[in-house]
């Protein structure tokens, strides 16, 4: 095809074959042309064959376009070379050619031809072309072609049109009409011809198309896929100029600015210092400037002290104490129990208070009994639920004192507390459990509840232990330091929280130990366990004695006759003294340590003071 856009007189068939190519003026490639003996070619029909037939989808400089295609005429090759975007819709026209005309090569010998100029004429190009601006734009262009590409580049351009075609065309495609919007107006993609053919002989808004040089335009696709960060990326900056990354600390000179009511709200978590760093920060600096939430944040600082305390989660030991004796001085009990077995009374409700704590399976939790035999220690390994059962068959024997029920079976049980323990646990058919408490705690209510309606009248009434006897006031102190003693095994047992008895009743199971040091200690010397006597009085007359001063809790001081039972503890005839803590000489007393270990302080007469040591570890039994 020649620079002014008409196709040389021995193509005339290729003409109307290539007329007959659908382009975008659909109207008029339905009419019949063979009529006309010369109709003017639309510029697509001029182009190269790469430009013959544009796709209809594509928006601007399509080559059947008038405007677009009398542009790249007018301009150079190079400069149509250097317009990227404009030869992007190229390969899918080359189907559509290759559809109407089967010989793909009949339109590239085009190019190389030069034919003259044909004439125009006006009813067949107005009967062809129902645009007659456009075919006169094309004549007045058509003299004035322009530097003529040569043949030699033509056809490079042809040849590269389908190879680089796709790559523009899929850029465009990506990007859409974002990267190149100035086309629009040329020629929209939904107008019909005639919005075409008003913007058709307007070629100044496609001439500014190749202007803009491909560097910019290879940056502007990436925004076009996303286009969020561009302007988020300055709000965010202005937003929070002093806002540091999440995994940084905060500068306390550069706190972070926060309202009012916000740091207002965080005083009470800034005081119990549970705050971040940053919020600390801002905190800490509103409160330089901010009077009211200084004062407030002062009073939630010193009210956090108080809500946490050292004090241990157990409960006060002397808290059943005081509980009862408030109660009973708001209304005092109808029938009070007696003082002597007060002691008694209380140390069954703590032991009972512990086994209703523990469980099942504690139960059968081993422990171990110690006692003191003649010059040795010995042992017996039982469970928590054996001990109550040895308690219980003991405590018979006062039960029977006060003609109540023996849990053994009544005249023929054995008197000795060993022999009636062994008894009740060979009587047992299985191992005692739970259920054994059910029994030992009604029995220690009965004998309670009996001594309390008897009163004074059953303190003096005897109680036989086999070897021995003792007044039913002093068998009672006697049992409750049992229960005292082997509830504080079951509390190792179980780890469990048990601590001493009430002064006042620990004292008065000291005094019963110390009352009973003489006639162990006489008993001993019967039996070549200790040595004789130095200086035999008459009964009641002062002889000569031990100081044995107790200190702690529960403590005093007793005087021991050292020569016979019968004589009297004095001051003035004290040949040595011990001092010991008032646990540590009940512990002596039930076995569980040994004489030698058990003196804190020796004064005096290494034989005597030795003799009262082991006498008090005889105390003990089963």
């Amino acid at each position: 095809m020649s620079g002014d856009g008409r196709e040389s007189e021995g193509g005339e068939e290729e003409v109307r074959g290539a007329r007959r190519i659908p382009g975008p003026r659909g109207a008029a490639d339905d009419l019949d042309l063979a009529s006309v003996p010369l109709p003017p070619l639309p510029p697509p029909g001029g182009t190269a064959p790469d430009e013959a037939v544009p796709e209809q989808s594509q928006p601007v400089s399509g080559a059947g376009d008038a405007p677009g295609s009398d542009a790249r005429e007018r301009e150079p090759e190079p400069e149509r070379a250097a317009a990227g975007p404009v030869p992007g819709p190229e390969p899918e026209p080359e189907s559509a050619a290759a559809e109407a005309d089967p010989e793909p090569g009949r339109a590239a010998p085009e190019p190389g031809t030069e034919p003259g100029p044909e004439p125009e004429p006006e009813p067949a190009a107005a009967e062809a072309d129902p645009e007659p601006e456009r075919a006169a734009a094309e004549a007045e262009t058509g003299p004035e072609p322009g530097p003529e590409p040569e043949p030699e580049p033509a056809a490079p351009e042809a040849e590269t049109g389908p190879e680089s075609g796709p790559e523009p065309a899929a850029a465009e495609a990506e990007t859409g009409p974002e990267p190149n919007p100035e086309p629009e107006p040329a020629a929209p993609r939904p107008e019909p011809e005639s919005a075409a053919a008003e913007s058709a002989p307007e070629p100044e808004p496609a001439a500014p198309e190749p202007d803009p040089e491909p560097e910019p335009a290879a940056p502007e696709p990436e925004p076009a896929r996303d286009p969020d960060p561009d302007p988020a990326a300055p709000d965010a900056a202005t937003a929070a100029p002093d806002a540091a990354p999440p995994g940084s600390l905060v500068s306390p000179a550069n706190p972070v600015v926060l309202p009012h009511q916000v740091l207002k709200a965080l005083l009470g978590a800034w005081a119990l210092s549970a705050c971040s760093a940053e919020e600390t920060a801002a905190v800490e600096d509103h409160l330089t400037g901010c009077a009211p939430c200084a004062d407030e944040a002062l009073r939630l600082r010193d009210a956090v002290g108080l809500l946490h305390t050292d004090g241990s989660l157990d409960l006060d030991p002397t808290l059943r104490t005081r509980v009862l004796d408030g109660c009973f001085g708001r209304r005092p009990a109808r029938i009070p129990v007696p003082e002597w077995a007060a002691p008694y009374d209380a140390e069954t409700a703590r032991l009972d208070a512990l086994l209703r704590d523990i469980g099942d399976s504690e139960w059968h939790a081993p422990v171990r009994l110690q006692w003191f035999e003649e010059e040795r220690q010995v042992s017996r390994r039982t469970t928590v639920a054996g001990v109550i059962g040895h308690l219980m068959a003991v405590d018979g024997l006062l039960s029977a004192a006060l003609g109540l029920d023996d849990p053994l079976d009544g005249g023929r049980a054995p008197l000795d507390p060993t022999e009636r323990t062994e008894t009740y646990w060979s009587a047992t058919r299985r191992p005692p459990t739970r259920a054994v408490r059910e029994p030992w705690r009604a029995q220690s209510h009965e004998l309670i509840r009996t001594a309390s309606f008897a009163g004074r009248n059953v303190a003096e009434t005897s109680v036989s232990y086999g070897a021995f006897a003792l007044p039913l006031q002093d068998a009672a102190l006697d049992r409750a330091f049992e229960c005292w003693v082997h509830g504080g095994d079951i509390a190792d047992a179980v780890d469990y929280p048990y601590p001493a008895p009430s002064a006042a009743h620990l004292h008065r199971m000291i005094d019963l130990a110390a009352r009973m040091l003489p006639a162990a200690l006489a008993g001993r010397r019967v039996a070549g366990l200790a040595g004789p006597a130095k200086d035999l009085v008459t009964a009641g007359a002062p002889g000569r004695s031990l100081h044995l001063e107790i200190e702690g809790h529960g403590g005093g001081d007793w005087y021991i006759a050292l020569d016979s039972p019968a004589a009297v503890g004095a001051p003035e005839r004290a040949v040595a003294q011990v001092a010991l803590d008032g646990v540590e000489f009940c512990r002596l007393v039930a076995g569980h340590i040994s004489p030698v270990e058990a003196a804190a302080g020796q004064e005096g007469d290494r034989e005597a003071i030795r003799d009262v040591l082991f006498a008090a570890a005889s105390l003990s039994r089963l």
